[in-house]
């Protein structure tokens, strides 16, 4: 954990930020030499991808066939264009 005071956390703000981000240290800022505040490495994000890449070992086998045959026939672009709609028709 890092600590470092107000005044430099005002001077080096985006220095401060993109170490957070990227080191995933917390960071604790003093004023007067007394713990005011601290900074915390907000949630990871992935992409959809990386999101779902270990669904399939959580999914049961029957399901885990029955969701990737679903999803076959979704890819069909008649079976598309009969379920999409147009969100703003009235």
């Amino acid at each position: 954990m890092r600590r470092i005071t107000a005044t430099e956390l005002a001077r080096k703000l985006s220095q401060v930020l993109d170490r957070l981000a990227t080191d995933g240290e917390e960071v604790v800022i003093e004023r007067n030499h007394r713990q005011v505040a601290r900074l915390v490495p907000g949630p990871g994000w992935q992409t959809a991808l990386e999101a779902m890449a270990d669904l399939y070992r959580t999914l049961p086998e029957r399901a885990a066939r029955g969701w990737h045959q679903g999803t076959r026939g979704a890819l069909d672009a008649e079976t598309l264009a009969e379920g999409t709609r147009d969100p703003w028709a009235s």
